[in-house]
């Protein structure tokens, strides 16, 4: 019988090239000869476009702007289209697929999602921590400053251009009161939280060293504080008046899906497939529990030395594990890359829902910091392709890095990193339960069948031991991220679930060969392609092209 996967995939490709938009369909493509050169110089035109003009030192977002524009892009995606890729390879024609990706993800959020619009959290200006993915998650608009990138006190040319991107917060939240003219009810309402947070961000740079004997941004922080709190003000005043939907409804969903994200999938099949993957969750803790049940309970880390002791056993362990069982291969900047994120105590009443398995065994929150190697990678050994070497827009990535840092941690399990501590497994169990649980309330909150804090009341209810009731905060964050950014909150499992196909037909494929199937060759050929879409990587991995005809 053909797994479910291959028989979406065999209808996906009957499917996939008539989308709403047939002006994006690949199709449509003429016989024009074009190099792989051709698509580079594309794609350095698309990126330098997609980058919008400035308005008073601020990137310009108004609704006039965007008009003005679109011939310009339009004229992009028609060189792309009229592309023939015959003949060219496949990581070429998967390069190829991202930059149509890309453009149409600008186009779905010209025509539906307009967060400039709709979402006031798009106004987020500062950025305190980097993120664990390539880009930051949701919809970010262009001109951010990464705070995080900077030492103080600052030098003197770093001083300057930390100074000009102060300077533009103040200017693009004044953009804000004009472009702000949708009705998302619940968008609108959560996206409040965020720009006060701003204005305590601002206000905790303000005491950095060196900041305040620098006189002019001393003042530019104080401006953008102080319109940051009117924004704030603005938007609390406007938000009785709203009074619309915040989802994008499954239609467009499933479009968003299988044309910008590259996920061969309907918002019908995530819903299945987080159904299956929550019970499984859920029957597999209980299994485990019972097995594991004359065995003592794992005791959580109460002490700051009880901690720096746990986590030093664990990233000696993890490290070591990876090496010795031949998982992958381990380049020498994996290790300072997780020792950087190793995490901090935190008192028992304090703790989320990350921080209560972390002071139990931090090693499957550690599996998922896979991330950090994937970032460590991109760093300092950037992939060749000038199309993959930094983060994709849109966050096309989450299938391919939230799906493997998920599964990575069922993975290990599997391949035996818990073979002296049983019931760290219980913890995988719940993490997974969690995940699949957080991105079903987000696809219910996506199809407008339930609101926000309805979607949260799946992710709390159904993550066992109570442990997403623990901090409010940690569980509006993240509803409110998945209706921001459609398709990120069941990425991580249904990322899984595509990277764990990718495997199997990895597999199948060296069985029919009569070669030998290693892990090791498997996550080197997955950490070598790129954070590009898990769909792309299984059809640069395997010749099995899931997104076309077969």
């Amino acid at each position: 019988m053909r797994s479910l996967l291959s028989f979406l995939s065999l209808l996906f490709a009957a499917l996939f090239f008539s989308c709403q938009n047939t002006t994006n369909s690949p199709a449509e493509l003429s016989q024009k000869p074009a190099s792989y050169s051709d698509l580079e110089t594309l794609f350095t035109e698309w990126r330098e476009f997609e980058n919008p003009p400035l308005h008073e030192g601020a990137p310009d977002y108004r609704k006039a702007t965007f008009e003005q524009r679109m011939p310009d892009f339009e004229k992009l995606q028609s060189k792309l289209l009229q592309m023939d890729t015959s003949g060219w390879s496949i990581p070429e024609q998967v390069d190829w697929r991202i930059v149509w990706a890309e453009m149409n993800g600008f186009d779905f959020n010209n025509r539906i999602l307009k967060p400039w619009e709709r979402d006031p959290a798009f106004y987020k200006s500062i950025w305190m921590e980097r993120s664990d993915v390539p880009d930051h998650e949701g919809p970010t608009h262009h001109g951010v400053v990464e705070v995080w990138q900077y030492s103080f006190p600052l030098e003197s040319g770093k001083s300057e251009e930390f100074l000009e991107k102060i300077k533009a917060v103040s200017s693009l939240n004044t953009q804000a009161k004009e472009n702000l003219t949708g009705n998302a009810k619940e968008l609108w309402a959560a996206g409040i939280p965020t720009i006060s947070q701003q204005v305590q961000d601002l206000k905790d740079v303000l005491d950095f060293p060196g900041v305040k004997e620098n006189q002019e941004l001393t003042q530019a922080i104080e401006e953008a504080t102080k319109s940051s709190e009117d924004l704030v003000k603005w938007l609390e005043e406007e938000a009785p008046k709203k009074d619309g939907p915040s989802g994008i409804g499954k239609e467009n969903y499933t479009w968003y899906l299988q044309n910008v994200h590259l996920v061969p999938l309907t918002w019908e099949d995530e819903v299945m497939i987080l159904k299956r993957e929550l019970a499984r969750a859920w029957s597999s803790l209980k299994l485990e529990e019972h097995q594991n049940r004359n065995l003592p309970p794992l005791k959580a880390a109460n002490t700051p030395e009880e901690f720096e002791q746990l986590t030093e056993k664990s990233i000696q362990k993890m490290m070591e594990f990876l090496e010795k069982e031949e998982i992958l291969t381990v380049k020498d900047y994996f290790e300072p890359a997780l020792r950087e994120h190793r995490g901090s105590f935190v008192p028992e009443e304090k703790r989320n829902f990350f921080t209560i398995g972390m002071h139990i065994d931090p090693l499957p929150l550690y599996s998922h910091f896979y991330h950090w190697f994937e970032l460590a990678i991109m760093d300092n050994d950037p992939h060749e392709s000038l199309i993959r070497r930094g983060p994709l827009l849109y966050n096309i990535f989450d299938s391919r890095n939230e799906g493997t840092a998920t599964a990575v941690e069922e993975m290990f399990m599997d391949a035996g990193l818990y073979e002296d501590s049983p019931r760290s497994r219980e913890i995988v169990y719940i993490m997974i339960a969690q995940r699949a649980a957080r991105g079903l309330g987000s696809l219910y909150a996506q199809a407008n069948e339930m609101t926000m804090v309805e979607a949260g009341g799946i992710h709390s209810n159904y993550t066992p031991r109570g442990w997403m009731k623990t901090e409010k905060e940690l569980l509006l964050f993240e509803q409110h991220l998945y209706m921001r950014q459609p398709g990120y909150g069941s990425s991580y499992i249904t990322g899984k679930y595509l990277l764990e196909d990718a495997m199997a037909d990895f597999a199948r494929i060296k069985e029919e060969k009569g070669e030998e199937f290693r892990l090791r060759d498997f996550f080197d050929q997955l950490n070598g392609i790129g954070s590009i879409p898990i769909a792309l990587g299984h059809w640069e991995m395997t010749g099995v092209d899931q997104m076309g005809e077969k």
